[in-house]
């Protein structure tokens, strides 16, 4: 049995490049599925059709499973994220203190639904389970940083800044 050559890179992105380092770090290997999407998600900030199918071609697992593990874990994107991106914990300290409410005075204001961005690519607008900031709820999270005890006036004043940027 001839040994394993890895399908070519899908461009000359040098992104491709790290994505080709996790894979070979790993041998190839169907166990650096997840860790390898990873790759892909932080280097290009989503997941594609065509990176989906290159990552499950390289590591020899069906597509089916590929997507299974995409479509599954919340942190993988099939869309491109917007330039800026406002995720609302909705753990439990954090709706208690009402970020059900920051969801939905978001949600009128931008036209979308979590999950979703808005048609301009400008503002994504995400929900976590849980950020790991407890004592500071409600929190969101403004382009990764963690703002605390966030009321929907402060959420809809960031979204503002964002919108006429």
């Amino acid at each position: 049995m001839p040994a394993f050559t890895p399908p070519p890179l899908p461009s000359s992105d040098n992104r491709w490049k790290i994505v080709n380092g996790t894979m070979r770090k790993n041998g190839f290997a169907r166990h650096a599925l997840i860790e390898t999407l990873h790759t892909v998600q932080s280097a290009f900030g989503y997941l594609d059709d065509d990176s989906i199918r290159f990552v499950a071609r390289s590591l020899r697992v069906p597509l089916s499973q590929a997507y299974g593990v995409v479509t599954f874990y919340h942190y993988f994107s099939l869309k491109p994220p917007g330039k800026h991106t406002a995720t609302i914990c909705a753990g439990t300290a954090c709706y208690i203190k009402g970020s059900d409410k920051l969801v939905a005075a978001a949600e009128k204001r931008l036209g979308i639904t979590r999950g979703q961005t808005t048609k301009d690519g400008q503002i994504s607008l995400m929900t976590a389970r849980c950020v790991g900031a407890c004592s500071r709820a409600p929190v969101v999270l403004c382009d990764g940083e963690v703002v605390g005890e966030v009321t929907a006036e402060q959420v809809l004043e960031q979204l503002e800044r964002w919108a006429v940027e």
